[in-house]
């Protein structure tokens, strides 16, 4: 159920919801499918019986509708692909988290100082001691997507048991990847210790209107650390990626990640501002 926390002035609303609200807007009732979501919007107490918006919305739907730059975190972890996000609006920036399992993110005022530091949050970017195994002699692995797919096939193949899942990668690559030692199994060690990937993308017109696209693509490995993922270049479209593509990974420090975030952000020169 959608909902509204009048302390904080956050909301709690799912994609069904916000497309009512760009139904709405637009002065246009709802299709059929979304007659539900309408239902529940109208008990929240955000949409009249009319198709009234209500006053609350105001900041966040302007951001929707005219977003100056918008910000897209994609997580995978054990609970599959998460989407959070930001909108930066003229007036307000809001930001939204998903949360496995549930259906409504989140969307709560941020203060736009703060845009780097909820970016990281996003992503549960942290300090990480540095790695003594023998995966720090290791600085980038090269290979391709199917050596990476043969690792994956291993774990989920090995009921969570990380000592099986390592030694049948081994064994599998060993006969099939071209990838020489350490890097084979630091490649390996890295995939079997990741507690996510993500990539963050920032989207926002440009100058002469051209659609500017920023994105960066990192493996969160747990005590091995943070490897940035160079090859497939980010931003990577559907489709463009298949198992004879490259696979690049660097190792990373937290700061470096740090400093890649806030360079996705454009600067004032980068976009125009467009008058309300």
């Amino acid at each position: 159920m959608p909902s509204f926390d009048s302390s904080r002035g956050r909301f709690r609303l799912a994609d069904r919801h916000i497309a009512v609200f760009a139904h709405l807007l637009d002065k246009e009732a709802p299709p059929a499918e979304l007659h539900h979501s309408l239902s529940e919007l109208q008990r929240a107490g955000l949409v009249g019986p009319e198709g009234e918006l209500s006053p609350l919305l105001r900041e966040l739907l302007t951001a929707l509708a005219r977003p100056v730059v918008l910000v897209q975190a994609e997580v995978t972890g054990r609970h599959g692909v998460l989407t959070h996000g930001l909108v930066v609006g003229q007036d307000a920036v809001f930001s939204h988290d998903a949360w496995p399992g549930e259906e409504e993110s989140e969307y709560v005022p941020i203060e736009p100082k703060t845009l780097v530091w909820d970016m990281a949050r996003k992503v549960k970017l942290r300090r990480v001691e540095p790695d003594d195994s023998e995966i720090a002699k290791v600085s980038e692995v090269k290979t391709t997507m199917s050596t990476l797919d043969e690792i994956f096939t291993a774990a989920e193949s090995s009921s969570d048991d990380a000592a099986t899942a390592r030694t049948a990668a081994l064994g599998a690559l060993s006969k099939t990847s071209d990838l020489a030692e350490p890097e084979l199994t630091a490649l390996v060690e890295l995939v079997l210790s990741m507690d996510s990937s993500w990539r963050i993308t920032t989207v926002w017109e440009g100058k002469q209107g051209a659609q500017a696209v920023h994105s960066i693509a990192v493996w969160d490995c747990g005590r091995h650390g943070y490897w940035l993922r160079t090859q497939p270049e980010e931003p990577v479209e559907d489709g463009q990626v298949g198992p004879d593509s490259p696979l690049t990974v660097v190792r990373s420090s937290s700061g470096e990640v740090w400093d890649m975030l806030a360079d996705l952000l454009p600067d004032k020169e980068d976009f125009i501002i467009k008058d309300t």
